[in-house]
């Protein structure tokens, strides 16, 4: 705490007492990290705000009126105060302890955070965690939450600050034993022909609209398949997909894996539906306590496996 965050009667009677307790103002001021005439100023107008002499002044000395011995005794329990507030604080910032709350969309949650949350736990014990799975969009501060994880526009999200983690791509995807039985489609419009495995926003109600960039540059083609199985659970409609009940689409986060190991089979992969970006909220611009950071910092590293590119 400095001297400025005080009312300035309680300011200029701490200036009064560093410049006693260091014999001179230059050497106050040095203490103080300011200027002798900063803390020349500061003492001159408590006097003259109180109509009293608090100080002798000489070249070469200083020595207490009457009224400025009887008032350090105040005076040195104020500053004992503001160190004891000063050592709180210091501690409190580097305090990293506590519980830290954290929203992401259910399938982002399960597919990225969990499986690297424990290690990340086993390195902070000291950091307690709530990780609340919803797809809709929640109002931070209402819901109490201190993190949060979302994809697409930002419109809904007003007053908080963001960060871009990364972009990321929804990809159409079937299992090799599905295609073998059925083929692949070519471009988005023989989707018709195959079987679909949907997935219904349970927070909206809606099932998912593929999107897909028009490789010969003709603008984006939208289609709104009509599944013959649906989930309202993502890795239940990956479950589905990857046991060959039809082609899906899922956000890269949800799949990556998957492809990598050749359980799912992309396709339509020119037609790729256009990057959407991967954000991380909070609701306030001031610095966040070294808790919370510690966890942003944690979910900042989880794009690498499947992003586009980094933000």
């Amino acid at each position: 705490m400095s001297t400025t965050t005080l009312p300035p009667d309680l300011s200029r009677l701490l200036a009064f007492v560093r410049v006693v307790e260091a014999g001179s103002f230059a050497e106050a001021a040095r203490r103080a990290g300011t200027t002798t005439s900063a803390m020349s100023k500061a003492v001159a107008r408590f006097e003259q705000a109180r109509g009293m002499r608090l100080l002798h002044r000489s070249t070469h000395s200083l020595a207490l009126t009457e009224e400025g011995d009887r008032l350090m005794a105040a005076g040195r329990t104020l500053a004992e105060s503001v160190a004891r507030v000063q050592s709180a604080l210091g501690e409190v910032a580097r305090d990293d302890s506590g519980r830290v709350r954290v929203t992401a969309p259910a399938s982002f949650a399960r597919a990225c955070i969990l499986p690297r949350l424990p290690a990340f736990l086993r390195e902070r014990p000291e950091i307690e965690i709530e990780v609340k799975f919803r797809n809709e969009i929640l109002d931070l501060a209402a819901e109490g939450v201190d993190v949060a994880i979302r994809s697409g526009p930002l419109d809904r999200a007003p007053g908080h600050q963001a960060r871009r983690l990364c972009t990321f791509s929804w990809i159409a995807c079937a299992s090799p034993a599905y295609l073998n039985a059925r083929g692949a489609p070519a471009t988005p419009y023989e989707l018709s022909a195959h079987d679909h495995v949907g997935f219904r926003n349970p927070a909206s109600g809606q099932i998912l609209t593929w999107r897909f960039a028009d490789p010969r540059g003709k603008g984006p083609v939208r289609v709104a398949p009509k599944p013959k199985h649906i989930c309202d659970d993502a890795h239940a409609s990956l479950a589905l997909i990857a046991n060959g009940f039809g082609v899906g689409w899922g956000p890269a986060w949800l799949v990556h894996e998957d492809l990598r190991t050749g359980r799912l089979v992309e396709v339509l992969a020119p037609w790729r539906a256009p990057a959407e970006p991967l954000w991380m909220l909070r609701t306030s611009d001031r610095r966040p306590p070294l808790r919370t950071q510690r966890v942003m910092s944690f979910l900042a590293t989880l794009p690498a496996a499947f992003s586009d590119k980094a933000g």
